[in-house]
């Protein structure tokens, strides 16, 4: 066994697998918060350094499945529909990725978690903006902008993401379908940048490969529950998500 997994005691080993399989069924379920979780978890238990490796074999396998569950050809057509959102968050994230130490984290976390709480309390409480499909190139932009300016940042641009594809009123499979193709960009790149880093490396990449299995197994658990369930059911589930996805990063934020 490589040295960093035998460092790891077997309570901490079992608890990881645990969040893996967590991390999974919610991702199954609504299309996101994988990495969200594992880091939170993770985190917890180990050095922030590992836990951010050990999230990226999952993440990028998880999102390539979520990508072409439908296949490549419609993969493609989400790609060619979103590609204005995509190359301007893009854009921004290599931006704003030259500013990460000028910016405080806590200052950053309130930046993103704020907007995102209100937006899924008001949409929880029945506040229920829809934006048409067409011609709305100037919001796509903005979305886009604010997305990739803190991913840059912080590595996370799945809340506005989800946030704008709810108020489009995406039905469920495309949704899953689009944030896994949005997702799946923002892994690859994650993952090279990371191997650059030395945070992904001879290493820890067997801890990242440990947590994929019971990763995958509770997505499959997730995505079992999300057939069963209906359009509605499935935009409050993701909401839910979105409103702990938010409630947590403004914790981290004021503490």
């Amino acid at each position: 066994m490589p040295g960093i997994l035998a460092d790891l005691t077997p309570v901490i080993l079992l608890c990881a697998v645990g969040i893996a399989i967590l991390a999974g069924a919610i991702k199954g379920l609504v299309g996101f918060a994988m990495p969200m979780v594992l880091v939170s978890g993770l985190g917890s238990l180990m050095a922030p350094e590992l836990a951010l490796a050990g999230l990226i074999v999952p993440t990028l396998v998880a999102n390539g499945v979520q990508a072409m569950a439908q296949g490549p050809k419609a993969a493609l057509q989400s790609v060619k529909r979103f590609r204005l959102f995509l190359g301007i968050a893009f854009v921004m994230l290599l931006l704003s990725a030259q500013l990460v130490s000028v910016v405080p984290s806590h200052v950053l976390l309130l930046m993103i978690g704020g907007p995102i709480t209100v937006f899924a309390l008001l949409q929880l409480a029945g506040w229920q903006p829809r934006v048409a499909e067409g011609g709305h190139q100037k919001l796509e932009i903005g979305i886009g902008a604010f997305a990739g300016f803190i991913g840059g940042f912080s590595g996370i641009w799945g809340p506005p993401t989800v946030a704008y594809l709810t108020a489009l009123g995406t039905e469920k499979r495309d949704q899953m379908r689009v944030q896994g193709v949005i997702y799946g960009l923002g892994a690859v790149a994650l993952t090279l940048a990371h191997i650059g880093s030395g945070v992904l490396n001879a290493a820890t990449v067997w801890f990242s490969l440990l947590l994929l299995p019971p990763a995958m197994l509770g997505m499959w658990v997730g995505k079992q529950a999300q057939d069963r369930i209906d359009q509605k059911a499935f935009r409050r589930a993701t909401l839910l998500v979105l409103l702990l996805a938010g409630l947590n990063l403004v914790r981290r934020a004021l503490l």
